[in-house]
């Protein structure tokens, strides 16, 4: 998202200086007047030749880690709640935070702060590290006088996204590397080693097995075809980008995915774990249910998910309940629908929403388990049978040539 520098005059006349992320100018000076601002100079700042001020904005559009941010949410929530002052809460963290994208973003917001600015206000004009979940729960905290506990609860939350993704990446980190590895060795084999072996037998002009003719064909296509190849695969991926940056796109591919079967599934788990640990910290957070819904679907990352979401909050327009669309929607297991209603029926909907999130979870667990079992060995299997054909194919005509 580009960053633009701005100068403005406030309320008060005095001028105020800083940066904001948007998509344009407009949507700039759009954020600034929320904030009653009136801009006097703006310009755009993340590209050209800005020198270190460039780098420096850079930094500060570049996600931080989200494990990072919740150390350090929960870090600004015990300041809150120790009683000081917000301002200086933020001037203690900036003075301690080792990353470097991190204190730059929290330096802006403590100069936005001693500026005026409200914080959720601050926070808004970084959406590239603050999303809108995070805004308009920090929002919640500054009207009810409880920042600290939101805080906290956001605090919470993003730890328990961290640790989602670290299970994640856990369980398929050992298959990718053995995939990679096993890539990159079938392809030194063709293209450097095999080729020099068929050189050899094809001198000595006997009749070579049929294993030995298909590898020295593939070989060849390697040698001769390798360029257009990679960049065809290259041209694929490049558009496969493109049709998924649009909405329609996206959509389609978010609806096939989930019908894949086992990745489908997995999924499907952890869309649906998200949604309910999302809603139930927005309506902890005293949001209210339908401004809870419209926050989850900007933050969730399958567009089905986020379709379905949309048809949920127009039910609540028209005076329906929560359960009744998520029970129709194909998205949702009717598990869901259901204890959503009693949720809503006893008055503790955050609570089932937490018992949802937590038990599909641990179901997402145990099928990252079954599926990483389930993988390494079949992919040991691939990879001894393709290599185990190389080497079939390099032996036999050699043991040809030894009997005669």
């Amino acid at each position: 998202m580009p960053i633009f520098q701005y100068e403005a005059i406030n309320d008060t006349g005095k001028t105020r200086r800083g940066n904001v992320d948007a998509d344009t100018p407009r949507d700039a000076r759009d954020k600034l007047r929320r904030q009653k601002l009136r801009v006097t100079t703006m310009r755009r700042i993340d590209a050209g030749g800005n020198t270190g001020r460039g780098i420096l904005r850079f930094r500060l559009q570049r996600k931080v880690n989200i494990r990072d941010l919740a150390i350090l949410t929960r870090q600004f929530s015990t300041l809150l709640a120790s009683g000081v002052h917000l301002s200086e809460a933020l001037n203690v963290l900036v003075n301690q935070i080792a990353d470097r994208r991190l204190e730059l973003v929290f330096r802006d917001l403590r100069e936005k702060i001693v500026s005026g600015s409200g914080l959720a206000d601050a926070l808004s004009l970084h959406p590239s590290h603050f999303s809108d979940l995070y805004v308009n729960m920090v929002r919640a905290g500054e009207a009810s006088g409880n920042l600290d506990e939101i805080l906290a609860r956001l605090a919470d939350y993003l730890q328990k996204q961290a640790s989602l993704r670290g299970k994640l990446a856990a369980a398929l980190t050992y298959p990718a590397v053995m995939v990679v590895v096993g890539v990159f060795v079938v392809i030194f084999l063709m293209s450097f080693v095999v080729p020099k072996i068929t050189t050899i037998l094809e001198k000595k002009g006997n009749v070579l097995p049929m294993p030995t003719q298909v590898l020295m064909t593939i070989s060849d296509l390697f040698k001769g075809y390798w360029l257009p190849g990679m960049l065809g695969v290259l041209g694929v991926m490049i558009l496969v980008r493109m049709v998924l940056a649009t909405d329609k796109g996206r959509f389609w591919f978010d609806s096939f995915i989930l019908r894949v079967p086992v990745i489908g599934t997995l999924i499907q788990k952890q869309a649906i774990s998200r949604f309910a640990v999302t809603f139930s910290t927005l309506l902890k957070s005293g949001l209210p249910a339908l401004e809870s819904l419209n926050i989850v679907r900007k933050i969730v990352n399958n567009a089905l998910l986020s379709k379905t979401l949309g048809e949920v909050a127009d039910r609540i327009l028209e005076g329906a309940d929560i359960s009744t669309p998520i029970k129709n929607s194909r998205m949702f297991p009717p598990m869901v629908g259901y204890m959503i209603a009693v949720g809503e029926q006893s008055g503790e909907l955050e609570d089932i929403l937490d018992r949802i999130s937590e038990t599909y979870e641990e179901e997402l667990d145990l099928a990252m388990q079954r599926l990483t079992a389930l993988i390494e060995p079949v992919i040991i299997i691939l990879l001894a049978v393709v290599v185990g054909f190389i080497i079939m194919a390099v032996l036999l005509p050699l043991l040809q040539f030894s009997e005669l």
